[in-house]
């Protein structure tokens, strides 16, 4: 494994290239979102917009995806492994019968892998049937599985979306909305969520809205989403960001917002404008595709480069990368092919390719590079494994000089709040200087955005953003025991169809 020892900041950094990254190890160099959630109320084709809701939030959860629908009566489920065209025929969604359903996408952490850990979590409480689906990371988790425990909760998984279930079944407040919100008051962290019983559904989102969430309408019919290029596949309207803090519930009685939390300084994740969200999202009000341009700009004001050709590492740098080409004057060229249909795991041949990992993943295009001068452009630099086979790929193609131009500042510190990050110690940029860093990755120099240059976006105060990646500044307090990792969901279940009846 091609890992980042930790060492003085006074060692140098090996640049021995014999070490291969295992395919299944190559997923590791970047950071990944943990989950996507979606919800449509009152639509008679509520099972199906869900089934396309997630398929447009695909990118924010590869490993496993469910649905669960209400007919009024009871909740109909379906969850399975794999992509979301995979786990979902035409008959599975005329069973998931009912006009309100919630979907969830998930991508998994470290550890084992079932159908058990797949989202929206079903139960049957003394309030009926209830479902499900998070994304974030409670970082009392712990904490509150402990004395949940000692009270008597049976546990299945070790997931914190778990708890969230048992502290709504254990409230003996009169309303849902109430319980919901009895149960939020006591964690700590980031969610996103949405809940659904027969007749209810609901969507919540912390006090400093970590992770995001959309409202919008389908023909009177409500939806909520992760980003609103869901909503740009059913056709809805966007409506507006769900505010931090804000709950709001949907029934047959129309639309009501509540605020049942304290108010607090949002802190929005910085990260989903550098990579997470799809570039076709609208994300806190602003283009994601559009911030990307003009942090690239920011990024080639601060850090030219005497060079022939602007090139992304494909896809996520794309926008960066076409924002620093406009303000440079340099040709933008698809320099590196990336392919779509890499799984998580794939067969090596027999014969060892030198860096099989990257290559099935990422192609040159001889013609373009050779003899130039490259300008090579990342939205953001994790554990350097991915350039440090990348960049001599590229002059194995005939580029000249490669300079890597990195559009976010150094990440050196996990995220506690609903990301899949590497441990601080894998984190290249938490131990190395700018300059270890590029002999490591063989690049002719490299160079990060600046501080100005990530809030380039804004015309005013930065506040209002989670930079805790970059900086160290957690906005909720991390328990010293607490891993990077959003905990693990259940162990095994089957992908069966099951109704719980109330």
């Amino acid at each position: 494994m091609d890992e980042v020892p930790s060492r003085e900041p006074s060692q140098e950094l090996s640049t021995d290239l014999s070490v291969e990254v295992s395919p299944q190890e190559s997923n590791l160099d970047a950071f990944h979102e943990e989950c996507g959630v979606f919800g449509v109320f009152g639509h008679p084709e509520a099972a199906n917009l869900a089934y396309l809701g997630m398929y447009a939030l695909q990118h924010r959860g590869q490993e496993s995806a469910g649905i669960v629908s209400s007919n009024g009566k009871s909740l109909i489920s379906h969850r399975g492994m794999g992509l979301v065209a995979d786990i979902f025929s035409s008959d599975v969604i005329n069973r998931l019968e009912g006009t309100a359903a919630i979907g969830h996408n998930r991508y998994s952490t470290t550890g084992s892998t079932s159908l058990k850990n797949c989202q929206p979590l079903v139960v049957e409480y003394a309030g009926g049937g209830l479902a499900l689906a998070h994304n974030g990371n409670l970082v009392n988790f712990a904490e509150l599985r402990e004395r949940l425990e000692a009270s008597g909760s049976l546990f299945q998984s070790s997931s914190d979306s778990e708890v969230i279930i048992h502290l709504i079944a254990g409230s003996h407040a009169p309303t849902l909305a109430e319980r919901v919100a009895e149960a939020l008051a006591q964690v700590r962290g980031a969610y996103s969520l949405v809940v659904l019983a027969q007749r209810e559904m609901i969507a919540v989102r912390d006090p400093f809205g970590f992770r995001p969430l959309v409202l919008g309408s389908l023909n009177g019919a409500p939806i909520v989403a992760s980003e609103t290029c869901a909503l740009d596949l059913v056709r809805a309207d966007y409506i507006r960001e769900i505010e931090p803090g804000e709950m709001v519930v949907i029934s047959d009685d129309g639309v009501r917002s509540l605020r049942p939390f304290p108010s607090a300084e949002p802190k929005r994740c910085i990260f989903e404008y550098v990579y997470f969200s799809r570039p076709d999202s609208l994300l806190y009000g602003r283009s994601v595709y559009q911030v990307r341009k003009m942090q690239g700009r920011a990024l080639a004001r601060q850090c030219p480069v005497d060079a022939d050709i602007v090139v992304p590492v494909p896809d996520s740098g794309n926008a960066a990368a076409l924002g620093y080409a406009e303000q440079s004057g340099l040709p933008f060229e698809m320099g590196l092919v990336r392919s779509h249909y890499v799984g998580r795991t794939f067969i090596e041949p027999r014969q060892s390719i030198r860096h099989f990992g990257v290559k099935i993943k990422f192609n040159p295009v001889s013609e373009l590079l050779r003899g130039k001068r490259v300008v090579l452009v990342e939205d953001s630099l994790v554990r350097g494994t991915t350039l440090r086979k990348v960049i001599p790929m590229l002059r194995q193609a005939g580029a000249r000089e490669v300079h890597m131009r990195i559009a976010a500042p150094p990440t050196t510190n996990s995220c506690f709040y609903g990301i899949d990050t590497p441990t601080r110690e894998e984190l290249l940029a938490s131990s190395h200087s700018v300059e270890e860093i590029r002999k490591y990755i063989t690049a002719d120099s490299l160079d990060y955005l600046s501080w100005d240059g990530l809030y380039s976006f804004l015309d005013g105060p930065r506040e209002g953003f989670c930079d805790a990646c970059f900086t160290g500044r957690y906005p909720v307090e991390i328990p010293a025991n607490h891993g990077p990792h959003q905990l693990r969901l259940f162990e095994a279940a089957d992908g069966a169809v099951s109704a719980i009846s109330r």
